[in-house]
């Protein structure tokens, strides 16, 4: 059992959605049958993979089913966040009534396999150089919002280790916060943010993140290890189409 992740699938199959996506270059050729041929390669139904937002281009929730059914029948678990450009989202409890197959995550926390995963949408950060007046509020509740995720994953961790602590079933190196995010943490690799110090402060070790498309974005797009964080870019067109294996991060010595 795997947990697999990829971002902006960019659905846009209701009949009265008019969105190729294929304007926007190669990579995005024909992208829902090769996602759809790598997706059924690579994911089991007892795989899970988290969808980092930009899911379907329809604006209200009945165009939107069309592009959540075809999710539905992928193999696995889906494990949703939203995106921008996801306004059909609206009210968590009846989205989660919709499916059994997708969970639709917002300010909370989901546990798969090894791993408990926190996140939030996120947004434009300060050091970005459209960041306007008007965005510091919505970054900052993105900010809260992502604390709220982060002490639910702590939380969660720590009931399991106060359940099984009698019995030694829980070691604390079992579970792994990660975090999931549409917008980028950062916007300049060299910046630092708000949300970066959150990662700091719980711990984060691995961060994934989508809504960066292009080569010119790519190349500038924060990844690798930054200040002891990995981050990875899961873009669609950036994984060629491919849903992404998640793995452990590797324990420091000082841990």
């Amino acid at each position: 059992m795997s947990v697999f992740a990829i971002a902006d699938l960019h659905l846009s199959l209701a009949p009265d959605v008019d969105k190729p996506m294929d304007i926007y270059g190669h990579r995005w050729h024909d992208h829902v049958r090769r996602l759809e041929e790598n997706w059924k390669r690579m994911v089991t139904d007892d795989d899970t993979v988290i969808i980092a937002g930009d899911i379907s281009w329809a604006l209200k929730l009945e165009d939107a089913k069309y592009d959540l059914d075809w999710v539905d029948s992928l193999p696995g678990h889906k494990v949703m966040y939203k995106g921008n450009h996801d306004l059909w989202w609206n009210g968590i409890t009846k989205l989660n009534k919709m499916y059994d197959t997708i969970t639709f995550v917002q300010n909370d926390c989901f546990a798969a396999e090894d791993f408990v995963v926190c996140g939030t949408r996120g947004w434009l950060t300060p050091d970005n150089d459209d960041f306007k007046e008007a965005d510091e509020k919505v970054y900052k509740r993105e900010l809260l919002r992502m604390k709220s995720s982060l002490d639910a994953g702590k939380k969660y961790i720590e009931n399991l280790k106060a359940q099984d602590k009698e019995s030694d079933a829980y070691h604390e190196d079992e579970l792994e916060l990660i975090v999931v995010m549409h917008f980028p943490p950062v916007s300049k690799t060299a910046s630092f943010s708000g949300f970066q110090q959150l990662f700091e402060d719980y711990g984060i070790k691995h961060v994934i993140y989508g809504h960066i498309h292009g080569e010119e974005g790519f190349k500038n797009a924060i990844k690798g290890n930054h200040h002891g964080v990995i981050y990875d870019l899961i873009s669609c067109d950036h994984l060629n189409c491919k849903p992404m294996q998640i793995e452990r991060s590797e324990k420091t010595e000082t841990e």
